[in-house]
């Protein structure tokens, strides 16, 4: 990745790869993906998108989400990719928090959700609306807002994290200094791209360095089932997903035959040393590597650049262009306290510090100094530093739910059902679960118990929120435990939830009477 003779601004003509939708049979290579940008622009302007201005994208995963990408940070603009299964009111609540002057939307994008854009007061655009005018544009500079990603917060206060060209550019220059770019030649991306890994990691750094970049729709079990096949007919050479992935794959999918595959990562969540083994195996290549970030440090920001060692549960490995502490304590002023670091072995709160580093949680300042000080990011992880110096995960101490991956906030739930009228009391927690590695579970307090009430509920719930994160197994309880100060512990709420039966849900949303 290069830069013009001033270094304040980004490159405006990146060196980008071919594109190719393998379930479609859609492919552009670079001339194309220039055109279709070059109109872009062109449309941008028409609707006066200046330096600075939001720009949500709605959709994801297929070409036109890349060059609506590029045409946006050439204008100078912020682009903030949004979950597409996100409801209306939900769209509502970050369209409230970020202030988009434009939404680009597709052809499947809900027609609900287009309706509340427009109700929001934002200029709806659909992404094939581009007509025959071509334009150039470079008003990005490095320390412009180039991305906000919202990790949490779609039904209350949103958390959006921002990162610029500045800090995308750190965490793309230290992938390529500790792992190069030649397995990545041929890129296949099954992950979502409105989040860190998928997006800023598995399709940015490889595209944006030259290499061709496969993308399909994310999370489609008839795909994962096929994925042997899809590597041979495509000589992938690297992907990236989670575990839950790969459980399906590994029970579902033949093996590629092929042999192209030389990279493999698995991300988002710690992958036992058993699956490990397996991957390696139904890959055909060593070089497997659990690879550790977040959002907030532009993903990818640990793992193992020589990946071909003894398997353990929860081994990373060293920083990609960051320094990893592990500290006794999970304050912010942590990283500036005398002897809180662990020594080798022990268990501890996970820091980090890289210049991949997030410009900070979008108009929370607040939220930024509880989680950075002097440039020291508070992970939420647990974990100790072994005797080879790597970084080895050994538990969370956040909240979230980690769905197959995909990152599911409890406080979004409770923040839902609390507004309904008979709701007393909630807790959203996790439980574990075969295929997904976790799934959602829910302790009500209700002050109206009947079937009718249950299903508004449900339905209220439906209305709210997006369908992966709707609860699994409801308890219906007295009451949710609480600490002395008057906090939840979700752990505890979830063991007591788990000896006792939960409610028979289908069977009540199908009329029956619950038993």
């Amino acid at each position: 990745i290069h830069f013009t003779e001033n270094p304040s601004h980004m490159l405006l003509d990146l060196k980008v790869g071919n594109l190719t939708e393998p379930v479609s049979g859609r492919s552009w290579d670079g001339l194309e993906i220039r055109r279709q940008v070059a109109r872009r622009i062109a449309r941008f302007q028409c609707h006066q998108l200046a330096p600075g201005d939001r720009v949500f994208l709605p959709f994801g995963n297929r070409l036109e989400f890349f060059v609506e990408l590029l045409a946006i940070w050439r204008l100078g603009a912020c682009a903030v990719p949004i979950d597409a299964r996100l409801t209306p009111f939900e769209i509502e609540t970050l369209v409230t928090a970020a202030l988009p002057r434009l939404a680009v939307v597709d052809d499947a994008t809900d027609a609900a959700v287009v309706a509340a854009l427009r109700a929001a007061g934002v200029g709806v655009i659909e992404t094939v609306n581009t007509g025959d005018e071509e334009a150039v544009a470079g008003l990005s500079r490095l320390d412009d807002d180039a991305l906000i990603l919202f990790t949490s917060g779609s039904t209350g206060a949103p958390k959006g994290v921002v990162h610029t060209h500045r800090s995308l550019r750190a965490r793309w220059l230290s992938l390529r200094e500790h792992l190069g770019v030649a397995d990545f030649a041929r890129t296949l991306c099954l992950l979502p791209t409105h989040f860190g890994h998928g997006l800023i990691c598995n399709c940015l750094f490889p595209w944006l360095s030259g290499q061709d970049l496969f993308i399909t729709p994310p999370f489609r079990p008839e795909i994962i089932m096929r994925l042997g096949a899809l590597l041979d007919e495509h000589r992938i050479t690297f992907m990236s997903s989670v575990p839950s992935i790969w459980r399906l794959a590994l029970k579902l999918a033949r093996p590629p035959s092929a042999g192209t595959l030389q990279r493999v990562h698995c991300g988002s969540a710690p992958l036992s040393a058993h699956v490990w083994e397996e991957i390696r195996q139904w890959t055909g290549t060593r070089q497997v590597c659990n690879a550790y970030g977040i959002t907030e440090t532009g993903s990818w920001a640990a793992g193992l650049s020589n990946a071909d060692v003894t398997v353990e549960d929860g081994l990373v490995g060293e920083g990609w262009g960051a320094v990893i502490k592990v500290l006794r304590a999970a304050d912010t002023c942590a990283p500036l306290a005398v002897d809180v670091e662990c020594q080798v072995g022990e268990q501890g709160f996970v820091w980090l510090n890289t210049a991949a580093l997030m410009k900070g949680y979008f108009q929370r300042d607040d939220l930024t100094e509880k989680a950075v000080i002097d440039g020291w990011f508070l992970t939420g992880d647990i974990g100790f530093i072994d005797p080879l110096g790597r970084l080895v995960l050994r538990g969370r101490e956040r909240d979230e739910i980690n769905k197959g991956g995909m990152k599911i906030y409890p406080a979004d739930i409770d923040a839902v059902v609390e507004r309904f009228e008979h709701t007393g009391d909630v807790c959203t927690f996790a439980l574990d679960d075969a295929i997904y590695g976790q799934t959602v579970g829910i302790a009500i307090v209700l002050n109206r118990r009947d079937d009718e009430t249950i299903r508004a509920l449900h339905q209220w719930m439906t209305a709210h929120l997006a369908e992966h994160k709707l609860p699994g197994r409801w308890w219906i309880v007295d009451e949710i435990p609480r600490t002395s100060r008057g906090k939840i512990n979700r752990d505890a709420v979830n063991a007591a939830c788990i000896g006792l039966p939960s409610l028979d849900l289908p069977k009540i949303l199908a009329g029956g009477e619950q038993t």
